[in-house]
């Protein structure tokens, strides 16, 4: 396809829900790890509902050549999720993804939110090249986070396996300047991904005499369609190495999940002190960081796998920042019992 062909990019309206639910089966089939994608109408009752904005390349003859979903799960979130891209092997080499992350990224700097964040596949480099372009950078590496299900045909490996993801963070507007509390063990690899990221916020030395409460709290989301969970702290407590430890063990042994990702808020100084006492002896290891994730502050994002084959030698990456964070990960990564 030549560069001179005239595409619109638009908003995909609530009545024509089907376009989308089209461009993931000719790309996934049945295999796409998100039931609502092949459900039109609750596609349709996102866009209505503006939790889903989706983002579509056409034609002038009506051809839709590609498709980049931005999500905002909730009203106060800071951030939207960029996802769902979906590009027609007739627009390969015209920079559609591009063109669609970057129609939606000036929405969501007018609409004021801070940054948006993405996962790309890490089986090839193609949207990760094309992220980096936009401006965006990598944050972490999700091991594991893409079922072995989902049969993907931009891929360059064919063997089903459980496939990793890089995550990135495009920056759209400061917002307030914030501390962030990070165990001593991770301070130099999270200071790396703030000086490339341009991140509004410092690593600050936690409060002498912080007193944890007695248990913690946190909620635990099951990814079913994933065959994983992610187990959100809202606040650490003296329990902690136990409480999640024993999450893990559950999810893990009874339920039989093959990753378990573990989120904790880096706004508050008892995320800092469980982690120091706990960090050498814990199952899981570095993942990366979410910025602006919650309305005060950003998440550190920790991961545990189940006798996953993560095939790590087939994990591709696109900038030396990347690669220096994937070689980071990979080394962290603990023997789980």
């Amino acid at each position: 396809m030549s560069d001179e062909l005239e595409i619109t990019i638009r908003f995909l309206e609530a009545h024509e829900s089907e376009v989308l639910v089209d461009l993931i089966r000719e790309s996934y089939g049945d295999s796409y790890d998100a039931e609502w994608v092949y459900e039109p109408h609750t596609i349709a009752e996102r866009i209505r509902n503006n939790t889903l904005r989706s983002t579509i390349g056409q034609l002038a003859d009506g051809t839709i050549l590609g498709h980049m979903a931005l999500m905002v799960e909730e009203s106060a979130e800071r951030v939207v999720h960029a996802g769902v891209a979906v590009v027609r092997d007739a627009a390969r080499g015209n920079h559609l993804f591009e063109k669609l992350k970057h129609f939606g990224s000036q929405w969501a700097t007018e609409a004021g939110y801070l940054g948006i964040f993405s996962e790309a596949t890490a089986a090839h480099p193609y949207s990760q090249k094309a992220n980096i372009k936009l401006g965006a950078h990598e944050t972490g590496i999700l091991l594991g986070w893409i079922p072995d299900s989902v049969v993907n045909n931009a891929a360059l490996h064919s063997d089903p396996h459980r496939e990793s993801v890089v995550l990135f963070y495009l920056k759209l507007n400061n917002g307030d300047f914030r501390e962030m509390f990070v165990p001593e063990k991770y301070r130099e690899i999270v200071q790396r991904i703030l000086d490339a990221s341009g991140l509004h916020a410092a690593i600050a030395e936690s409060p002498t005499g912080v007193v944890l409460p007695a248990e913690t709290h946190f909620t635990i989301e099951e990814k079913a369609d994933h065959n994983s969970a992610v187990i959100h702290v809202t606040r650490p407590g003296a329990d902690f190495a136990d409480a999640v430890e024993r999450a893990r063990i559950t999810l893990m042994v009874n339920e039989g999940r093959d990753a378990v990702y573990l989120d904790l808020p880096l706004d508050l100084p008892e995320t800092e002190k469980v982690l120091n006492e706990s960090v050498g002896e814990s199952s899981f290891s570095f993942a990366g960081i979410f910025p602006n994730q919650l309305r005060h502050g950003d998440v550190l994002r920790l991961q545990a796998f189940n006798g996953v084959d993560l095939h790590s030698a087939d994990i591709v990456t696109a900038s030396d920042h990347g690669r220096a964070l994937l070689d980071y990960v990979l080394a962290d990564i603990r023997p789980v019992l």
